[in-house]
């Protein structure tokens, strides 16, 4: 055996027990390791679970008698990370290779039994085993992300200076509550955005920086944050760039229907980066229209299994931030040659409708066009030419449509969806990027009146692949879970309201709850918990239904440009009613319901993504307002405090229960309260109340609130009955004032 190899204390490293046991003259196994290194104790303890890591990563594997062998090539059970998802096909490569001058491989990855579809960048446990040429992996489980770059801003001890003194690395995740000490700089310097990898273990773990971002308050940062921090690809890669300028050179066909004759119009957000749909209406004899909504021809361009389609698929969907867009396309098929443009020929995969006076769609049919949109109009526009306060060219053709939704509203009525007004945050940023506004986005009619339109496009593109006997990737929403609805009436009942769980449950008795709330000044935290007892709507081939909108056959037709399951309906359409190239193929079809699983993933992602860049820009906005007092309102209750949000701009701040006076408070879970156990005082979720803002850190998107008294003068806030913890936490117990009055009751109205 080999001498004594000594050590500066603690385990040897993981590429020193890889060398010991290649140049071992004889099997190395736990003991023979421990002996070389000098390890004693707990020391073998650690030694143990370090070995049962490496032989996990694929590091080393088992030899008969339990001695260890460094691995030359791919281990029977190693932890693999997923490089690429194709659809329903995933791929991995070994988190570690030690085989010199030859390549990592590529492994097949099968998910058979697995209920959520793996991601680009997930880590798996798994069992490999030859498969012709290559090789298979069977999941055994899936890991942590423990291994993913930390992502947060260089921050520097007071009185440090860059390369001097210790430095540490403040996450961006404002659910970290932690900084990480950074054992490598690298190129980075104090204030500096950067990416950085962990090492060591627990409590010891460290972080080196492997890039450096930039300024995290430069224009465009808090979008690059969420990018980062949720792993949302952003650049193409070449080959999709170049394939992308070859398909947008193709040419329309004559065999489309021409519809360049109609004043067909697309009414969007004044600033939309892309524009999927536009519309057409006109009145026939007798009562009743002819309706048309032209939806950008995606399909025609991302062909299946084309690099173009691999990328689409792999994104899901596009982002949206306030500064920038992260497409699902190339901009140049985005925002150039699908997006329907003014006085621009473009391809349209068009559904025509016939419409009743009663808003009844009485007949359908699909067919590729090719379109010129007369106008695109922003929804204010288009409301102030209704209205008659602004002049229109389209007027006319702006006339017909309202009179058509006129029809479909009737329709809309008589099903009764869920009818949740809640409002949508918009930041309004100047060219050079700097925050001018945030409000709520208005909703108007002309907003209304796409949607109808949308939905009515969406419902004939379902049916019509019903009846065709296709595959159909359904945008599924499922009614509220019978433990929300008890959670739900248990709520309502603090507020006098009648909830009764027998009954069948439909959208309609949602808004009759909200018929009787009328307008006061607790409507909005119904909505709130009405909209919080709902489902998650989601994709996938199965014949679900989608409770929100009282619809039984509902399908995403009208956006492909950025989303993938709207380019399969438009493909499943192209192919069940024969309109040429671009249609499903039978592996997609056979792929639905894991690829239903992977976008709706990559959905929620987004949203997360969306939302917290949010979030960073309100903290950005109030940043320079800290130490006022605001109107809030608030938004969550917790045994630890409660939320509040500012009135009319968002973001969720915490008041920390310790800072609500010397008076003990309990959580009343069914009242959503924090109750006063002396006073009966109570902060209810909903409650309106001023607080002073004592903290906004744009970098994470944060808040803190606190009583406008503030909290520099409460005495312990612990339960009263606990004299342990009042001695543990080294102050004397005073009950003191209690806390702070307010002039609101828990059901929101004035005392």
């Amino acid at each position: 055996m080999t001498k004594h190899i000594p050590l500066n204390g603690g385990l040897p490293s993981r590429q020193q027990i890889m060398d010991f046991i290649a140049t071992a003259p004889t099997s190395a196994g736990k003991r023979e390791i421990a002996k070389a290194f000098g390890l004693h104790g707990a020391e073998k303890i650690m030694l143990k679970a370090l070995l049962k890591d490496m032989t996990d990563e694929g590091l080393i594997d088992t030899a008969p008698g339990r001695a260890f062998h460094k691995m030359g090539g791919l281990p029977k059970v190693t932890v693999l990370r997923v490089v690429d998802v194709d659809g329903a096909q995933v791929w991995a490569s070994p988190e570690h290779w030690e085989a010199e001058g030859v390549p990592k491989p590529r492994v097949r990855v099968v998910e058979r039994g697995r209920k959520s579809a793996l991601g680009i960048g997930d880590r798996i446990l798994a069992r490999t085993e030859e498969a012709g040429n290559g090789h298979i992996a069977h999941v055994l489980k899936q890991l942590a992300k423990s291994a993913e770059l930390l992502l947060g801003v260089v921050e520097g001890e007071k009185g440090t200076a860059n390369g001097e003194g210790r430095h540490w690395l403040k996450p961006v995740d404002k659910r970290i509550r932690t900084a990480t000490l950074i054992s490598d700089m690298g190129e980075a310097r104090i204030g500096d955005l950067v990416l950085a990898e962990r090492s060591g273990r627990p409590p010891r773990v460290t972080a080196r920086v492997s890039e450096v971002l930039g300024d995290p308050f430069a224009p465009r940062a808090f979008s690059l944050i969420a990018i980062h921090k949720h792993g949302i690809p952003d650049v193409f890669p070449d080959q999709v760039l170049a394939e992308a300028k070859d398909m947008a050179r193709l040419t329309l066909k004559s065999d489309r229907e021409d519809l360049r004759h109609l004043p067909i119009v697309a009414i969007d957000p004044a600033d939309a980066r892309d524009h999927d749909d536009a519309v057409w209406a006109e009145p026939v004899d007798g009562g009743g229209f002819r309706a048309l909504v032209a939806i950008a021809d995606v399909s025609y361009y991302v062909r299946p299994g084309s690099a173009l389609d691999k990328e689409a698929r792999k994104r899901g969907n596009s982002c949206y931030f306030p500064d920038r867009v992260v497409p699902m396309l190339p901009e140049l098929l985005s925002a150039g040659v699908c997006s329907l443009k003014q006085d621009e020929d473009r391809a349209a995969l068009v559904c025509h409708m016939n419409i009743d006076a009663h808003g009844k769609v009485t007949s359908t049919r699909f067919a590729r066009a090719t379109i010129r949109v007369a106008a695109n109009i922003a929804y204010e526009d288009a409301q102030a030419a209704t209205d008659g306060t602004k002049p229109h060219e389209q007027l006319a053709a702006l006339k017909n449509l309202w009179a058509c939704w006129g029809a479909l509203h009737k329709a809309r009525m008589v099903r009764e969806p869920l009818a949740l007004e809640l409002p949508e945050r918009r930041v309004i940023l100047s060219p050079e990027g700097k925050i001018t506004s945030i409000a709520e986005r208005v909703t108007l009619d002309a907003n209304r009146l796409i949607e109808d339109f949308m939905i009515a496009a969406n419902v004939a593109a379902a049916q019509a692949l019903e009846k065709k006997k296709s595959p159909v990737m359904y945008r599924a929403h499922e009614e509220p879970a019978r433990t929300k609805l008890e959670a739900l009436k248990d709520y309502l009942e603090t507020f006098d309201i009648k909830f009764a769980l027998g009954q069948v449950i439909t959208p309609a008795t949602f808004n009759r709850i909200l018929d009787k709330v009328g307008e006061a000044d607790f409507r909005a935290q119904i909505m709130e918990q009405v909209l919080r007892s709902q489902t998650q709507a989601y994709y996938t081939p199965e014949h679900i239904g989608h409770f929100g909108l009282a619809l039984g056959s509902y399908a995403h037709f009208t956006s492909p440009i950025r989303r993938y399951a709207d380019v399969l309906v438009h493909r499943a359409l192209v192919r069940s009613y024969g309109l040429g190239d671009g249609g499903l193929t039978d592996d997609e079809a056979a792929r639905m319901p894991l690829i239903g699983e992977a976008i709706s993933q990559l959905e929620r992602r987004a949203m997360e993504a969306e939302r917290d860049t949010i979030d960073r820009y309100v903290a950005a906005y109030l940043s320079e307002r800290v130490g006022q007092v605001l109107e809030t309102r608030i938004t969550g209750v917790t045994s630890f405090g409660f939320f509040a949000t500012v009135e009319g701009l968002g973001g969720d701040g915490l008041v920390p229960a310790a800072t609500l006076g010397a008076e003990y408070f309990t959580h009343d879970a069914a009242t959503h309260s924090l109750v006063g156990q002396t006073t009966g005082e109570r902060y209810t979720l909903g409650q309106r109340l001023e607080l002073r803002l004592a903290e906004a850190d744009p970098i994470n998107g944060a808040l803190r609130f606190e009583l406008p008294e503030g909290a520099s003068h409460l005495a312990y806030r612990g339960d009263p009955r606990d004299k342990k913890a009042k001695r543990a936490a080294g102050k004397k117990f005073s009950r003191g004032k209690p806390g702070r009055p307010t002039n609101i009751r828990h059901d929101g109205k004035k005392r």
